[in-house]
């Protein structure tokens, strides 16, 4: 029988892992207890600032506290990249992020963190297909009448994009690469210049986002010739798809993500990942998504893992196949 001093001391020892245990846990639970920071590493005006200050609003409403998007553009979104990999993961700062910058601007730009380890996935939040966009100047109506207006003048038309690297760059490159066609690329800072250049006539081109397309049509400055995505857009049900009239395999589109800081706890990231998921399936949310052109997706961060390393793999292989480089 043990004495009273002896089954003090066992019961405090057996107590101990449970509540070295329980405290982290606890601390979790009570995230956030002040302002959390959404790094957008994209200039403002673009479709991942559509989408991401209504969630932002969201979460905000969710969680009581504040979710404060963060523009920081620049070297492909390896600045504001850069800036979340130093960050604490204590679920404090987030990164909204799309494929442009977590799977092809690794291919583009030295970096200052290892893209793969230095983040931990949350969810794929949506993805919009681009949407072949020409300026009133351009006198042809369909794809094949801008093909063949291409073709008689080689490198006379200009296409913009939101940077070297992103994919209305490098949907853009696909296109020439399966027709043998070539155009002029230039590049802005951002896909919100990048849309005004083409809607005041800068340039005659862009692989526009759906959303962003919506807004270029309705300017009455721009006509859209065609969509990449594999299946007919809901917002633009008149156009072919690229893969359909006559490039087979032809498919893009710029997909949404949100990030956080490695190691950041499992317990944050799961309550991020279903509060999205449950913004994206609110049945008055789902006209905005349609009307806005974007896709639901609401995955789990096994699902964003995969696609993630999918996306660097093709992309890759455009950026080598056609000799892409930073000037």
């Amino acid at each position: 029988m043990l004495c009273p001093t002896r089954r003090r001391l066992l019961t405090a020892l057996l107590a101990a892992p449970s509540l070295s245990r329980a405290r982290p846990a606890s601390a979790q639970d009570a995230w956030p207890q002040r302002p959390v920071t959404i790094v957008l590493p994209l200039a403002p005006g673009g479709s991942t600032d559509t989408l991401m200050r209504p969630l932002a609003q969201h979460l905000t409403g969710v969680f009581g506290q504040s979710f404060v998007i963060d523009n920081r553009p620049g070297a492909g979104g390896s600045i504001g990249h850069g800036q979340v990999a130093r960050a604490r993961p204590d679920g404090y700062t987030l990164l909204a992020s799309t494929n442009s910058s977590y799977a092809i601007a690794p291919h583009l730009y030295p970096l200052t963190y290892d893209p793969e380890a230095a983040f931990a996935p949350i969810t794929l939040i949506a993805s919009s297909p681009q949407v072949l966009c020409v300026h009133r100047s351009v006198p042809m109506t369909d794809l094949a009448g801008f093909m063949d207006h291409v073709r008689r003048n080689p490198e006379q038309l200009s296409f913009s994009s939101a940077g070297i690297g992103f994919t209305s760059h490098l949907a853009a490159e696909l296109f020439m690469s399966m027709t043998g066609l070539s155009m002029l690329h230039v590049p802005y800072r951002g896909g919100g210049p990048a849309a005004q250049a083409l809607m005041s006539g800068e340039v005659q081109v862009n692989f526009a986002d759906t959303t962003t397309a919506l807004t270029l049509v309705q300017s009455g400055n721009v006509r859209a010739i065609a969509v990449t995505s594999k299946q007919p857009s809901p917002q633009f049900p008149e156009l072919p798809t690229l893969d359909g009239a006559g490039l087979p395999g032809f498919q893009s589109s710029t997909a949404y993500g949100l990030l956080a800081p490695a190691g950041t706890p499992r317990p944050i990231l799961d309550r991020m990942q279903a509060a999205v998921v449950t913004w994206l399936r609110a049945p008055e949310r789902r006209g905005w998504l349609d009307s806005s052109g974007f896709i639901p997706i609401g995955s789990t961060a096994e699902e964003f893992q995969r696609l993630r390393t999918e996306e660097s793999a093709m992309w890759g292989e455009i950026i080598r196949s056609r000799g892409i480089r930073m000037p």
